[in-house]
């Protein structure tokens, strides 16, 4: 393999502080730490790492394993007498405060089993006390899907518990989870490498966590919102202090200080690695300019934090610590945003960039907090550059391409056919130019899916470009890649009717975001064809809503119809039943004939709306054409 293509060792192997963070203050752990839901079926099992306690093999790369390592430890963890975190038992970290009369939750995990097990290790070790308040601290799934397993709906909805999270949370989380849910999380399959096993051959973890539970995902909507930096907040009688990091790791996130601890929550903007300006499962582009001056505004407003803690990795103690790691994180986002605009005045587009700028500063480079574990600066200053120029590099021959699979079989055509292809891939394989092998190779597949020969020696090269990567989600996607080529994914027949989500994910949305989230499902162009007009009572929340299907669009109008237009169907329902729709639970047809809605007009309308809409595909190909 060429040199280019392996990241540097990087800092010096000797300094075993992280290790020692990593493990200091712990309370309790689990002897075996498998939690299962309700039915049996394991949503997290972090025994399976326990081959991380070897040396690193050839198949891995040393840094990538060292991580790994570091976050496998699970258990309960003191932090300061008072503050306690829940870390290895889900892909995040739930941080408990105590207060007057109960604990405060931060962030409480991705899946309601993992974050009922958190709370059953806490309150064996500390008592059995209330849950008092949620905070999430962004607006990324992980960080509130828990939600469920610490407190419920009819405890917040009677002021027993309150639910607190930044501006602009719900619309963000929707947005994310329901809106491109779907696209995200069929990616998400590999930059996590959900479907490998965890082996020195499969999946070591992906730099922040080691994976993501499998369990009940749910949300309960804030009670209290966050609107400005420096607001305070009492919550249990602890004190708390907000920063807003707009548009920062998430588009609505927030840090929080813990005055009286001198305790920092930095949230997800500072992590023991260099993290994503665009994930490679798909999200809003992030702006690191703002990133790195959310960080300055931190170390400005909490100099005095003796601890800094996160929403995941291990926490830093000392004074001096807590600025070092601040300031090589905010040097980080600020370099290569200042560095990739500097190059992009220059003329280059983001992939000659990626190229031009492969490592930080020395000094930089020796801190283990900004490698590349999560995120890369080979795809985030790419991100930096299409959150400036788009997708678009400027180039006339790039502006109007042919579609992946026409332009794979005129590339093949071009080069020779296929036999010349796959003779000439082998060369530059043995070569080691294994980027160019890829390339090339992904043409060939893509243009006769069906030839073995190539698939395999494509996901041969998949597996070596794997194995090198400092970069975990660069080996999952890689490792992913290699399997689904030689054991395409396994498509479940498709359900009749509509999911969009978890039945407890859908409740907590308002009724205008779901009929927003119904919008994205419209097959415009059949749709096309239809103008129907449906108004919506329900009966529960005394809400009425006019749907309007016309060119193609769905919009959702509160109360009437514009112009006085009479609506061809009227529906009576509960909301709750109209939840139950859209999460697989039944269908609008089995929903009538429940007598859960009523009809009073043109029924046929319904059945046309509901064969207009299209269910979002959680298995579509990507590998293969």
């Amino acid at each position: 393999m060429n040199t280019a293509d392996v990241p540097s060792p990087g800092p010096d192997g000797d300094d075993h502080t992280d290790f020692a963070d990593a493990t200091r203050g712990l309370v309790d752990r689990f002897e075996s730490c498998v939690i299962r839901n309700s039915r049996g079926r394991v949503i997290w099992d972090n025994d399976r790492w326990g081959f991380l306690e070897q040396d690193c093999p050839e198949t891995v790369h040393p840094n990538l394993w060292r991580i790994g390592q570091l976050n496998a430890h699970q258990g309960l963890f003191e932090v300061v007498p008072g503050i306690y975190q829940a870390r290895g038992l889900d892909g995040s970290n739930m941080t408990l405060v105590e207060g007057d009369t109960g604990v405060v939750a931060i962030d409480p995990l991705c899946s309601k089993e993992t974050a009922a097990a958190a709370m059953e290790l806490y309150h064996r070790n500390r008592g059995d006390r209330p849950v008092r308040a949620v905070v999430y601290t962004h607006s990324h799934g992980d960080h509130f899907g828990g939600v469920h397993g610490v407190t419920d709906p009819r405890t917040v909805a009677a002021g027993e518990c309150e639910i607190v999270a930044p501006a602009e949370f719900m619309e963000h989380a929707v947005s994310e989870n329901i809106f491109a849910g779907p696209a995200v999380r069929r990616r998400a399959v590999y930059m996590y490498g959900a479907t490998l096993p965890a082996s020195p051959r499969g999946m070591v973890g992906f730099g922040l966590a080691q994976a993501m539970s499998r369990g009940t995902f749910g949300l309960i909507p804030p009670t209290a919102t966050v609107e400005a930096t420096g607001q305070e907040l009492t919550l249990d009688g602890v004190r708390f202090v907000f920063q807003l990091t707009p548009d920062t790791e998430a588009p609505s996130e927030m840090n929080l200080a813990l005055p009286d601890h001198q305790v920092l929550l930095i949230a997800e903007n500072v992590t023991h690695t260099l993290h994503n300006v665009l994930t490679l499962r798909g999200a809003l582009v992030r702006d690191a300019h703002a990133w790195a001056s959310s960080i300055t505004e931190s170390l400005q407003l909490f100099d005095d934090a003796e601890v800094l803690i996160g929403s995941h990795h291990w926490p830093t103690w000392g004074r001096d610590n807590v600025r070092r790691i601040l300031t090589e994180q905010r040097d980080a986002y600020a370099y290569l945003h200042d560095q990739t605009v500097r190059l992009m005045n220059r003329g280059l587009t983001g992939a000659e960039i990626a190229e031009e700028l492969t490592e930080f500063p020395a000094e930089l480079a020796r801190s283990w907090s900004v490698r590349g574990y999560y995120g890369s600066l080979s795809h985030n200053v790419k991100a930096v550059y299409q959150r400036y120029m788009g997708w678009f590099d400027g180039n006339p021959a790039h502006l109007w391409q042919h579609p992946p699979v026409e332009r794979a079989k005129r590339y093949v055509a071009y080069m020779g056919g296929t036999d010349a292809v796959l003779a000439k891939a082998r060369i530059s394989a043995e070569e080691g130019d294994l980027r160019w092998v890829a390339e090339v190779l992904n043409h060939v597949v893509f243009a006769e899916p069906s030839n073995t020969e190539a698939r395999e020696l494509l996901a041969t090269t998949y597996e070596r470009l794997g194995y090198a990567q400092e970069n975990g989600t660069w080996r999952n996607f890689y490792l992913t890649g290699a399997k689904e080529l030689r054991a395409p994914y396994d498509r479940p027949p498709v359900r009749p009717g509509l999911t969009l989500g978890s039945i407890d994910m859908i409740a907590a949305l308002t009724t205008r975001q779901v009929f927003q989230s119904l919008a994205v499902c419209v097959d415009g162009p059949r749709a096309a064809a239809h103008r129907l007009l449906m108004r919506w009572e329900f009966s529960d929340t005394g809400e009425v809503w006019t749907l309007l299907l016309g060119n193609g669009v769905l919009t959702p109008l509160r109360g009437d119809a514009p112009g006085g237009e009479k609506p061809r169907l009227t529906l009576g329902l509960e909301r709750p039943g109209l939840d139950r729709i859209l999460a697989g639970r039944t269908s609008f047809t089995d929903a009538v004939a429940a007598g859960a809605i009523e009809l009073d007009g043109d029924a046929g309308t319904l059945a046309t709306f509901q064969d207009l809409l299209e269910q979002p595909s959680a298995t579509f190909p990507i590998v293969l054409p």
